[in-house]
């Protein structure tokens, strides 16, 4: 729901206002969930979670914003340097929730939502000092129309590529930690799958730019996703808590690979006037 008016509100007030606009909803997800927590609102829960989307659709737009004024042939390296940020995150991100979900004694993971509401202020507070130049408006609204961009061979290979890597990442990231709960497994060690799991998201960023320079981005995205399909037939061989950590790990590179030779296939699709329209159709 947030992609497109995130992606107006950069057009027209520039980069950094739809950064803090992003990061307002990451504190306020925090903050409501643990509220819905308190007070066992389900409702409530569900709209902290749909702004912590809305704070998802800016996040990923961090790396087209870093594509900005590199030239042509180092843009790959762009994108892969604001993805390894992640490895960052997999390890404070998967720690942070160990250490404080049970901070709040009757009260399971609150604690990690007000973390995470103070993580999301933080965030706030160093994208602040970024300087991007607001649009121009020639480079707004020049360029092809959106459909003719769209209709292209190349870019819609690109965004079949970048939805079936994030789609069946999310699907299995998301459903891991549950399972291995029910087989039998805690919570420790799930947080633990989790960790390796983002950090093979994002690990390979740091060479995945160079691999796409090489191969070309179409091939890598498509062993990202024979990676990725890889990943899904390790669930069927075994509940162990070492299958899940190689489901997981496998997954997290698989995505890396398919997803970032998407993104990489995209910025090829599109001339450098057309990059705001463009980019908030292809944000998620």
């Amino acid at each position: 729901m947030c992609v497109l008016p995130a992606g107006e509100l950069a057009r027209k007030y520039g980069r950094r206002a739809a950064f803090m606009a992003g990061t307002g909803a990451g504190v306020l997800t925090g903050l409501l969930a643990t509220i819905a927590l308190y007070i066992d609102s389900f409702w409530l829960y569900c709209l902290s979670a749909l702004l912590g989307g809305a704070y998802a659709a800016v996040a990923l737009s961090f790396r087209f914003a870093a594509t900005d004024g590199v030239p042509e042939n180092k843009r790959p390296q762009a994108l892969s340097m604001v993805m390894a940020g992640g490895v960052a995150a997999g390890i404070i991100g998967s720690q942070l929730v160990t250490h404080t979900m049970h901070l709040w004694s009757d009260k399971m993971f609150a604690a990690t939502f007000i973390a995470q509401a103070i993580g999301a202020a933080l965030a706030g507070v160093i994208l602040f000092g970024v300087k991007l130049a607001k649009p121009l408006a020639n480079q707004a609204y020049s360029g092809r129309p959106l459909r003719t961009i769209a209709l292209q061979p190349r870019f819609i290979s690109a965004v079949i590529c970048g939805a079936a890597s994030y789609m069946v990442m999310n699907f299995l990231m998301t459903s891991a930690p549950l399972a291995m709960h029910m087989h039998g497994h805690s919570q420790e060690s799930a947080n633990l799958g989790m960790q390796w799991h983002v950090i093979a998201m994002y690990g390979p960023s740091f060479f995945t730019g160079k691999l796409i320079a090489r191969f070309e981005a179409a091939r890598i995205s498509v062993f990202g996703i024979i990676l990725t399909a890889i990943s899904a037939a390790i669930g069927f061989l075994g509940e162990g808590v070492y299958h899940f950590y190689a489901l997981l790990i496998l997954l997290g590179i698989g995505w890396n690979f398919g997803f970032l030779g998407a993104s990489a296939l995209v910025l090829e699709t599109h001339k450098p006037e057309e990059k705001t329209v463009l980019n908030r159709l292809v944000t998620l």
